[in-house]
């Protein structure tokens, strides 16, 4: 099995053998959430919900099965029993073979969680070495690395797919369910003795589903713990499970063999019909359908109004809690914990994460990784350029050839805002952080990625095509500058979209948040507002504005030493309004046009980035520490 054993510095190691049968027991647990009502500008109210009550019982090896209806906290379960829930708010205890969970649970155990881990634009064979060159200790060669990936390959019958890509929206790729046994696969590369699964079947149709469980079914009967959480399994794969757990709103109405099941409902009223699906059955009974429950329990739904119906789903939902903690089930898991208890040994140690992997080996992995998805990614390299080409393109069209007169300084000023303006808005990103590597690692090479890759090349097509095509500056040194400060608006821009949504879960939510900061930014950049003529008391919020240093350093750039009068009209007592040099506007706006005053304006964006990249890692570091 994954063995835990320690280095000579103490530090956990997992070191994978043949997998040993585990034991799972959780005792008297309970987890609640706080929640908080009120908008930002009232004084908001905390309050508490439960979301499990005093949950207990023992996983063997084998298929054990976590049941209930819609909300009634299956995935919370499994994350408490996985150790992936933050423990603020949670109280009882979750052993592994009567011992507390080691600090590198996530090392020994495996998961699988619902979205998928896998690379879409690599290949099956490329995933699985990517799991193992970051989960297995560097102790294990090359040559058993890939024997093993080659085993797990064959065991999960995908051989015929293997070289082929995984797939994405824009790549044709391998079936449902092969993309399915594949994630289970990035987590079978460890060996692990215990497997969580959430919701496994999500999104495959019952076929497939029903092949995805029969694969988990014959690992379970080879000695490993499988723990799954699932809705709503039709009949074949309801029959695999070993063990069956039942939840409604949290609490348990059952535990026990899967086996079982029926006669434990029978026995207290509760009789499932002949060839009716007994996971049906039980989500009907939880739920106070009267096709299901005894006549004198509930009347047809048809006649009661919803508050009855909630009434009555209330008082099954307490009969059926009663049921269980009286019944013989409950005694002897109880009888199992109390044993289990007695013969506990260790002491409950911290959660701190550790790899088995340095950091340089996962760095390496993880941006050669991230540098050939974004290669073979048309949706992320060819789009991209070609969406900045156009767009370069559009630009130059609309402003193309501007004159030194007076229609070209409002169309210098207007490309110049579109141009600082829209580095912002294209930069929205958001993507899910694999628990593979280390956040340090994950945050370099996204960076070196997004930051560095995706919006350099971008800034350089852009400038190349629109800056000649609306006919700015025509120095070299312009030019750069222009590119220059092109590079760091969107450098900026990008941090502080990292920064908002680093602990956002929901994209629509971070979008939104994004959004409003960068309309907010763009008021205050000085072009749609004369800043100088803002109240001293909001005049602070310009420093706050991206496109504000960008757009005054790109003024700066192209208007100093330009000309929009002749040579008698510069002599001459100008009309009011009339500006006849760069230097005038510049002066006009309240814009220091000097050297210092250029480049403080790349200062204070480098300053900004590395602020925001600050909070963004911290934010990733701690906030998102259990997710």
């Amino acid at each position: 099995s994954n063995s835990h054993v320690g280095d000579i510095n103490g530090t956990p190691k997992c070191e994978a053998k043949s997998p040993k049968a585990s034991t799972v027991s959780f005792h008297n647990i309970h987890y609640k959430v706080t929640q908080s009502r009120g908008c930002l500008c009232i004084k908001r109210k905390s309050t508490s919900k439960d979301i499990l009550i005093d949950l207990n019982g023992v996983m063997k090896p084998g298929l054990n099965a976590i049941m209930g209806a819609t909300g009634s906290g299956k995935s919370s379960f499994l994350d408490v029993l996985a150790a992936r829930k933050d423990p603020a708010g949670l109280t009882g205890e979750v052993l592994i073979d009567g011992a507390p969970q080691p600090p590198n649970f996530k090392c020994l155990s495996g998961y699988v969680v619902q979205d998928d881990v896998v690379m879409g634009t690599l290949t099956v064979r490329e995933n699985f070495r990517f799991s193992a060159a970051l989960r297995l200790p560097s102790s294990i060669s090359n040559k058993e690395k890939e024997d093993r990936i080659n085993r797990l390959i064959e065991e999960l019958g995908l051989t015929k797919v293997a070289d082929s890509r995984v797939g994405t929206q824009l790549i044709r790729g391998i079936s449902g369910g092969e993309r399915k046994r594949t994630n289970i696969g990035m987590e079978l590369i460890i060996n692990p003795t215990v497997l969580f699964l959430d919701e496994p079947t999500t999104g495959l149709d019952a076929s497939t589903a029903n092949s995805v469980l029969l694969l988990l079914k014959r690992m379970s009967s080879h000695g490993r713990t499988i723990i799954l959480s699932i809705h709503q399994p039709r009949y074949s794969i309801y029959r695999l499970f070993d063990s069956l757990t039942l939840l409604v709103n949290g609490k348990q109405v059952y535990h026990g063999p899967a086996q079982s099941t029926l006669d434990y409902f029978s026995n207290i009223g509760y009789t499932c019909e002949p060839h009716n699906n007994p996971a049906d059955f039980f989500l009907d009974v939880i739920n106070g359908d009267s096709t299901s429950v005894s006549s004198n329990q509930i009347q047809k739904g048809d006649d009661l109004d919803p508050d009855k119906i909630a009434s009555v789903r209330e008082s099954i939902e307490g009969r059926l809690v009663q049921e269980y903690r009286g019944s013989q089930f409950y005694r002897d898991t109880k009888s199992q914990l109390e044993q289990i208890v007695a013969g506990k040994h260790g002491k409950t140690r911290s959660r701190t994460i550790t790899y088995n992997t340095s950091f340089s080996t996962q760095f390496k992995w993880v941006l050669r990784r991230t540098f050939k998805n974004l290669i073979l990614n048309p949706q992320t390299s060819f789009a991209q350029i070609g969406v900045t080409l156009f767009l370069a393109l559009i630009v130059g069209a609309i402003f193309f050839d501007a004159k030194n007169d007076q229609s070209g300084i409002q169309n210098r000023m207007g490309a110049l805002f579109f141009i600082t303006t829209n580095q912002c808005f294209i930069t929205h990103n958001h993507e899910y952080i694999s628990g593979y590597y280390r956040v340090s690692v994950y945050f370099l090479c996204k960076i070196l990625s997004d930051i560095l890759t995706l919006r350099t090349l971008p800034a350089i097509v852009f400038s190349c095509v629109a800056y000649f095509m609306i006919g700015f500056k025509p120095t070299v040194g312009a030019f750069f500058l222009f590119m220059l400060t092109v590079a760091l608006v969107a450098y900026t821009a990008t941090a502080m979209t990292m920064a908002i949504s680093a602990d956002q879960s929901v994209v629509a939510i971070a979008n939104i948040f994004m959004t409003i900061a960068f309309v907010f930014m763009m008021i205050f950049s000085g072009l749609l507002v004369n800043l100088p003529s803002i109240p001293s008391w909001l005049a602070w919020l310009k420093y706050l504005s991206i496109p504000r240093y960008g757009l005054t350093a790109l003024e700066i750039n192209e208007f100093v030493g330009l000309k929009f009068c002749s040579d008698e009209l510069l002599n001459s007592t100008l009309p009011s309004g009339l500006m006849c040099t760069g230097e005038n506007l510049l002066t006009n706006q309240g814009v220091d046009y000097s050297t210092w005053g250029l480049w403080q304006n790349h200062v204070a964006m480098g300053v900004m980035t590395i602020i925001l990249l600050v909070i963004a890692y911290l934010k990733l570091r701690y906030i998102k520490k259990f997710t």
